[in-house]
């Protein structure tokens, strides 16, 4: 008899918590989905295999740079998970930008690219840092094509990529490679297996955190397939921001010119956040856990305790995906021609 009213209480315990997990997951789904196994490519650029072989190699490539040695992966280094872990990248001489950095992976579920959100896609993104003068610094489009026309396996990996241009070799068509590639630069993390029904995959310190994520308000801008990219938000919503974190940066007031999107940014994805330090605009700060406090201060009004960080972040680390085992392998990059134009310093 003590055996059965033992196993009784064990079954309503089993069975409480399994309900408890059931909610949780519940009230998950209402702000997050699942990651899909490719991101959605645009109508006028369909995902095909000849496309992601080109783009992996421009995305590798340093020809793309004036100097000849600044890729898309110098900044977006994918054994970083899509980062290159300094405040702002170093460009051409050295040169550095205004901002952060942010990850490539996952980067196409967001609505647009960019801190202010300038791109309204990954085909728009990706032509940007060719031609800034602090990043790869090509001074225009045709330098580009001159390079990669000079290369006979990029040629002809342009016409199998792009059949129905007359003239494939185009800055256009650079741009939508490299995009097609960083379209299959998808994470899938434990969080995504709980997300599809396997209540099992978080510890139970990750679902405190996640509770704690959801109740605390983090998930009402953090939220979708990516846990960020599709809204703006002010940087500073319930008091102003410290200079030191975001300095001088309008953000994207510097595009709309509106007096209402002052300090207003994309909010960031949070899709492998514990592996994409530092954080924030400016890169200022190096601990997620301090980053997390901060949020909760001039973003929520709120001050969480230690507790309550520490759980948060070990939801957030749940967040930390596979990287695709073929973006890790190295491309051989074809050989320049003796008529390539050379590196210019």
């Amino acid at each position: 008899m003590k055996k059965f009213i033992s196993y009784v209480l064990s079954l309503g315990l089993a069975t409480s918590t399994f309900a408890s997990d059931e909610e949780l997951l519940k009230q998950a789904k209402l702000y997050f989905k699942p990651l899909p196994k490719e991101i959605p490519a645009p109508a006028y650029n369909p995902t095909t295999p000849e496309k992601i072989q080109l783009g992996k190699k421009l995305y590798f490539d340093p020809r793309l740079s004036l100097s000849g040695v600044i890729s898309c992966n110098t900044c977006h280094n994918l054994s970083t998970y899509g980062v290159d872990g300094v405040e702002t990248s170093l460009g051409h001489k050295f040169l550095t930008g205004g901002r952060n950095a942010p990850t490539v992976l996952n980067a196409g579920f967001q609505f647009a690219q960019f801190w202010d959100g300038r791109a309204k896609d990954l085909e728009e993104q990706a032509k940007g840092p060719i031609l800034a003068s602090v990043e790869m610094a090509m001074p225009n489009p045709e330098l580009v094509i001159s390079r990669l026309k000079t290369i006979k396996e990029y040629v002809e990996e342009f016409k199998k990529a792009f059949p129905n241009d007359k003239q494939p070799v185009n800055y256009e068509n650079v741009a939508k490679a490299i995009a097609a590639f960083e379209r299959t630069l998808v994470t899938p993390s434990r969080f995504d297996e709980f997300l599809r029904g396997n209540t099992d995959a978080l510890t139970k310190k990750e679902k405190e955190g996640l509770k704690l994520f959801m109740e605390k308000g983090c998930a009402s801008c953090h939220q979708g397939v990516a846990l960020g990219g599709t809204m703006y938000q002010k940087m500073g919503l319930v008091k102003p921001y410290p200079k030191e974190l975001i300095g001088e940066d309008l953000g994207r007031y510097n595009i709309t010119k509106k007096e209402e999107d002052k300090y207003v940014f994309k909010v960031p994805i949070l899709r492998n956040i514990t592996r994409t330090y530092p954080y924030f605009s400016k890169g200022k700060i190096w601990d997620i856990k301090e980053a997390v406090k901060i949020m909760g201060e001039y973003q929520l009004g709120i001050n969480l305790t230690d507790e309550e960080v520490d759980k948060i972040v070990a939801f957030l680390d749940s967040l930390t995906g596979k990287i695709p085992k073929e973006a890790l392998q190295l491309p051989v990059l074809p050989p320049s021609a003796p008529n390539t134009p050379k590196p210019q310093l």
